[in-house]
């Protein structure tokens, strides 16, 4: 079977647009239900989430501002091919490897730190980070910081939940 150029494409499009409804499903899901259950520990879930994600996209935001780092298909646009329209923000670090890295980390907290479940969810940001750099909107260093500020986002979103909300 023979995957074209374009259909990997639509693939990794899919992948790295995901995120615009699954951070919201998973954040939207724990405080539905713990509205709908009364279950404080659900409402925390989401809570804890949307703080990780929080922390982890100022951090972000301000690094991007002063590293000023053009994205790969800016930079060299004949090696790499731009399959959507050119974003117009820094390439470094990546928000998306670090939103997504953030919820993974509060995901893993939430189902207890187990490795059969901390495996499969952390999964999802490793492909969304290499659908990144395979649609040439960053660098790997930019996936790698991102994910490294997504984890310690989700730590602290964590911490801050644990020490001052329980």
């Amino acid at each position: 079977m023979n995957i074209s150029k374009a259909d990997d494409n639509k693939v990794w499009l899919g992948v790295t647009n995901s995120i615009k409804w699954v951070l919201h499903a998973y954040v939207s899901a724990n405080l539905i239900y713990g509205l709908a259950a009364n279950d404080k520990e659900a409402l925390l879930y989401s809570l804890e989430s949307t703080i990780s994600m929080g922390i982890g996209m100022a951090n972000t935001g301000g690094l991007r501002k002063i590293v000023n780092r053009p994205r790969p298909t800016t930079s060299y646009p004949d090696v790499f091919n731009s399959y959507t329209p050119l974003a117009t923000s820094n390439s470094f670090p990546s928000g998306h490897s670090t939103i997504t890295f953030a919820l993974a980390t509060s995901a893993s907290y939430q189902a207890g730190g187990k490795l059969y479940f901390s495996v499969p969810i952390f999964m999802y940001p490793i492909g969304v980070g290499y659908s990144r750099m395979r649609l040439g909107r960053h660098y790997p260093t930019d996936v790698l910081v991102g994910a490294a500020i997504g984890i310690g986002s989700g730590n602290l979103g964590h911490w801050i939940t644990g020490e001052i909300l329980r």
